[in-house]
């Protein structure tokens, strides 16, 4: 059974930082694109960030350019999200997502997605 756990969230300051990891585990993500969404209230879940599977490449939501960094390790079967110069209007869930399609795109749409993880809450206070 594949699991996604995020974990990293919480509670910080505008301008502060976060560093968001994603753990998985039940199968290898080696040759898939991940990623991560984001969820506010009342709104849709959106793109934030992705990275390819070699980690050449990655793609980044143009709110979170210059701000936001996405990495992987292969060898823990992760994903992170660096999160700098926080502002209020990033408070969401964040969601960790690996693409469904082997080799994929970092244009990463939420159709796009087979595995979600549980979310973890960010809160940045002004």
């Amino acid at each position: 059974q594949v699991q996604l756990a995020e974990s990293g969230g919480g509670l910080v300051q505008a301008g502060g930082s976060l560093r968001l990891s994603c753990a998985a585990s039940g199968r290898t993500f080696n040759r898939y694109v991940m990623g991560w969404f984001r969820q506010a209230p009342g709104k849709e879940r959106e793109f934030v960030a992705a990275i390819s599977w070699s980690a050449s490449s990655t793609n980044y939501a143009d709110s979170v350019k210059g701000r936001f960094t996405i990495s992987r390790d292969d060898n823990k079967n992760a994903v992170y999200l660096q999160m700098n110069s926080l502002k209020p209007e990033d408070t969401a869930v964040y969601y960790c997502a690996v693409d469904r399609n082997i080799l994929g795109s970092v244009r990463l749409d939420r159709a796009l997605v087979g595995y979600w993880g549980q979310g973890t809450q960010v809160t940045v206070s002004s």
